[in-house]
């Protein structure tokens, strides 16, 4: 007899989409056209691409990706997402385990420290670690009298790895910490029953039930690395998104750095189907209400002081070293008598875009995912694959095609917030239908069914059955498309109407400028605002686990 033969009567387990064996309903119209209207909005810069590239000709296309550089861009943006991802997927699987499952000493405060670098902007990260670990750094001097001169260099590949896995992991590790405090333990403690050990039912029972949280966590992390642009521009390497940006900024014909981002488009695609073949068609569901309960507390024994101080390593890297070159540069630009200081309006800018972002994409997830998840099929997941387009798009990008389209086409939106709370929407849309996705997947079908048998309208169940309960997922997704467009800064720049600044763009301005004590306010206070959405995210995980 093996575990997989155990009859757990409290919970529904459709690793293979054993739901449901009646026949499937037809999506409603109104959730086929709000969904294809989300996904052609999300699209649009896709469109803009398209059109750039074709005018310069298949000859000249064929050119361009037939060049040594353009190879040498390729693999070495894809070497550093898979490398970026895989380790942030071990990290955050690693961390969720043992603050959720362990007694490990402190794992409360270790829960909360450890989610705090997503606060952190990358190019605030890619900034503070050079100032640390870079030649002539801090730490640097600090070892010299021991007769060290000079540090390895973080620039390059392994700089860029470093800074990214260290600022991207979080995302991993909320997706995957929500899972585990969500799986039922009688599924493990059947296992332990039947003789395997503590090992074996982590492998074979816990890890795979992680399986759609990790392709979820690791997706975003996958997306962020192909995306970024201020890590790997402070890290010199030369990524999509730096040999894009220098395309637009360096030539009028703009062709060149069209194509490139469709290759970087034809990457994202490949990533999103490998994801979805990853995540499979599993659902987590109860049959019945049940009691929820905590799962039995691992005893570490010998094993704590490494993992505490494997935690601990993490924080430092990624929490207290940036802080700490912060407010290392904020204490010496005051005692050198520069003026220190941040215009509220500045704040309000950040706040005002961000939220109006949340609440905008918060919305638009709703009927992406639940067509995707209630509907399945390939034209309803395609509908939701094509929403990750623009997270794996530069901002630059992003931002030059609204400014196209809304030029052309939209003249009344165009330099007014309204657009640039669109750029937002279609740079961080994944993140609101990635939760709104995880939570939607725990939720049984049958309320929904119960509701429609009741007399209940397809709209009618939607906004009274279906959005309340998954309303911990919608306002992570919100919280977390917040503390994102907080620190977006390509599309800020570009889009923002005249005199509009934010705090992540004053960042941008005096860094450049290397005023690095004016920089030090805004981004103690970026740091500030942005640990309230991760305060709501960590909320809205302990409601869910005590539901």
């Amino acid at each position: 007899m093996t575990v997989k033969s155990v009859k757990l009567s409290n919970l529904v387990i459709a690793i293979q989409s054993t739901w449901p064996q009646q026949p499937v309903q037809r999506a409603p119209l109104f959730l086929w056209l709000s969904a294809a209207l989300i996904a052609t909005l999300a699209a649009l810069p896709l469109g803009y691409l398209i059109i750039r590239a074709s005018g310069a000709g298949l000859d000249k296309v064929i050119d361009i990706l037939l060049q040594a550089r353009t190879h040498q861009i390729f693999l070495g943006s894809l070497g550093l997402a898979l490398s970026v991802t895989l380790t942030s997927v071990v990290v955050g699987v690693l961390l969720a385990w043992l603050v959720v499952r362990t007694d490990l000493p402190g794992r409360k405060i270790w829960a909360v420290l450890t989610v705090l670098p997503l606060v952190i902007p990358s190019y605030v990260g890619a900034f503070t670690l050079i100032s640390a670990l870079g030649p002539k750094g801090l730490v640097q001097g600090w070892l010299e009298p021991l007769g060290l001169e000079r540090l390895p260099t973080i620039y390059g590949f392994h700089g860029a790895w470093l800074t990214l896995t260290l600022f991207t992991y979080p995302y991993a590790l909320l997706s995957v910490r929500a899972a585990l405090r969500g799986l039922d333990p009688s599924l493990e403690e059947a296992a332990r029953s039947l003789g395997r050990s503590q090992l074996q039912v982590f492998r074979e029972i816990t890890l795979p039930h992680l399986r759609p949280s990790i392709a979820a966590g690791g997706l975003l992390v996958a997306l962020y690395t192909l995306s970024d642009f201020g890590a790997v521009s402070m890290l010199r390497f030369d990524a999509f998104t730096r040999a894009i940006y220098l395309q637009y900024s360096a030539s009028f014909d703009r062709s060149v750095a069209a194509v490139l981002a469709l290759l970087l488009v034809g990457v994202t695609l490949v990533i999103l189907v490998f994801e979805k073949r990853m995540r499979g068609k599993a659902r987590y569901y109860r049959s019945s209400a049940g009691a929820v309960r905590p799962a039995a507390t691992i005893q570490l024994g010998v094993w704590r002081w490494p993992a505490l101080a494997f935690c601990g390593l993490v924080t430092l890297l990624a929490l207290v070293i940036p802080l700490t070159v912060v407010g290392y540069w904020l204490v010496r630009g005051a005692l050198a008598g520069e003026v220190v200081s941040l215009r509220l309006d500045v704040v309000l800018n950040s706040m005002l875009g961000s939220g109006s972002a949340g609440l905008v994409a918060m919305v638009a997830a709703i009927p992406v995912t639940v067509l995707a998840i209630r509907f399945p099929g390939h034209l309803s997941s395609w509908l939701e694959r094509s929403t990750y387009i623009g997270y794996a798009l530069p901002g630059v990008v992003i931002a030059l095609s609204l400014v196209f389209f809304g030029a052309n086409y939209a003249v009344i939106l165009y330099q007014t917030i309204f657009m640039l709370i669109f750029a937002y929407v279609v740079r961080f849309l994944p993140q609101a239908v990635g939760s709104t996705r995880a939570s939607l997947l725990q939720v049984s079908p049958r309320l929904e069914e119960a509701a429609r048998n009741l007399g209940r309208t397809p709209l009618q169940t939607l906004t009274s059955i279906t959005v309340p309960l998954i309303r911990p997922g919608l306002l992570t997704g919100l919280a977390l498309v917040f503390l994102t467009a907080m620190k977006e800064l390509p599309a800020t720049l570009i889009l923002g109407p005249t005199g509009f600044s934010t705090m992540a763009t004053q960042i941008w301005d005096t860094t450049a400028q290397a005023f690095f004590a004016q920089a030090a306010v805004p981004s103690l206070l970026l740091v500030l605002v942005s640990a309230v959405a991760v305060w709501i995210i960590l909320w809205q995980e302990e409601k869910r686990a005590r539901s």
